[in-house]
């Protein structure tokens, strides 16, 4: 009998990463004890128990949640006692990165990218531009870097990183990877630069970010770039559209070579499921049961709660009952001067209303990509000939698609930008 010389998994997660995810762990063991209690008393409650405090129980129950708490302190004590005795290891940003390692951390940062920054948790990620896989130091340049270029810039979705725009796509032979910004470099010419940012961050806080980021690539760039052209995927079409916002606000120059925005199943106006979140989080209160549970509800980031209505730019909250106003968003017009592409899908096989307000792309609906909004001061004005449906397409697929890809070189093939002319038959908006 030989034995298996196959090598078990090596993990993705580094010594480093355990570190802070341990950090995470002791601190949300007292908020989970404090959640259970809050439930346990308002169960004694409507029998009429009083507690020692809002939240609290009292008695021989009150000392059994004393000593659990006491029991999670002492937990999160040995876990940071335990770290303290293990051997240094290098700061995040030197450990080798990975495709796996890359896709968790961005997950974790889309749930709680948020959360992670507030407790300066080194697992929170910066926003960068990158070039090849590697960020742009703005001080040391690629010496590769054309002088005269035409920028396309990518910028990912919701949990999501730089790396997750390879997609896998079915051809007539075999299964081949598929980058839809390579291939528009590829095919028209454009050096492609690559954002990466922390989802789980507000989306105007990215988009303030963002328009740093691209007025110190425009101020750096060995030579002169001619043009910026974006490609966006999802929340990532909220984050470019803030950065226009900002730059314009702070009179950037970056805006003034900013030529073409193509969006690919963006929530201009919101996702449902973010309003099922926000929904949840307001009737939870109703009783004095659920309510402790509204904590659980308000974990979702911050970049998740924006999402419920497409908020692209800071705006005050609004006042009074928030299940009858309409959208409380200020308008937030596509930029002036720049050529906007939005492509939609849906996996129903035609349009209706079902299939535009409610199956959409299984997260997106249909007349949220398209910028259609039932009051005109939110409607983004697309022309049809710059709006494409992919009929029995869901959101991920986007990525992966072959006729996705078609469309947008038809689009940015500089003869096209220059005359317009209408998309396929059928597949317009």
């Amino acid at each position: 009998m030989t034995q298996s010389t196959k090598q078990p998994p090596v993990s993705s997660w580094h010594l480093s990463d355990i570190r802070e995810l341990a950090h995470l762990l002791t601190q949300a063991l007292p908020a989970a004890v404090q959640i259970t209690e809050a439930v346990h008393q308002a169960v004694l409650s409507g029998m009429g128990i009083r507690g020692k405090a809002q939240g609290q129980t009292r008695g021989i129950t009150g000392l059994v949640y004393k000593g659990v708490h006491g029991a999670a302190h002492t937990l999160s004590g040995g876990i940071h006692a335990l770290l303290a005795r293990l051997p240094p290891t290098p700061p995040l940003h030197q450990i080798p990165e990975t495709p796996k390692r890359a896709a968790l951390l961005a997950t974790l940062n889309g749930v709680m990218g948020d959360k992670l920054v507030e407790s300066h948790n080194a697992l929170a990620t910066p926003m960068t531009l990158r070039y090849h896989g590697e960020p742009l130091d703005w001080h040391a340049m690629p010496s590769s870097l054309p002088a005269e270029s035409r920028v396309l810039l990518m910028v990912h979705g919701l949990c999501m990183n730089d790396l997750q725009w390879q997609s896998q796509t079915r051809g007539k032979e075999k299964e081949k990877t598929l980058n839809l910004g390579e291939r528009l470099a590829d095919e028209l010419g454009y050096v492609p630069v690559y954002v990466r940012y922390n989802s789980g961050l507000p989306v105007a806080q990215n988009g303030r970010e963002l328009a740093s980021q691209l007025a110190q690539l425009t101020r750096h760039w060995p030579g002169q770039i001619r043009e910026i052209s974006v490609l966006a995927y999802s929340m990532g079409g909220l984050v470019i559209r803030s950065a226009c916002h900002h730059a314009r606000q702070r009179e950037m120059d970056w805006p003034d070579v900013l030529k073409n925005m193509v969006f690919l199943g963006t929530p201009h106006h919101g996702a449902p499921l973010e309003h099922a979140g926000h929904w949840l989080e307001q009737l939870l209160p109703a009783t004095a049961y659920t309510q402790p549970f509204v904590r659980l509800a308000q974990l979702r980031s911050a970049g998740i709660k924006d999402l419920r209505h497409g908020k692209v730019m800071d705006s005050p909250p609004p006042q009074g009952d928030t299940h009858t106003l309409p959208d409380p968003r200020p308008p937030m017009p596509l930029p002036t001067g720049v050529a906007c592409f939005t492509v939609a899908a849906t996996t129903a096989a035609k349009r209706g209303l079902l299939a535009d307000r409610l199956i959409g792309d299984g997260l997106v609906p249909l007349r949220s990509a398209l910028g259609q909004h039932d009051e005109v001061r939110h409607q983004l004005a697309f022309p049809p000939s710059h709006c494409w449906i992919a009929y029995r397409t869901n959101h991920m697929a986007l990525l992966g698609s072959l006729q996705v890809s078609r469309q947008l070189l038809q689009w940015l093939t500089p003869v096209h930008a220059e005359c317009c002319p209408s998309g396929e038959h059928g597949q317009n908006a």
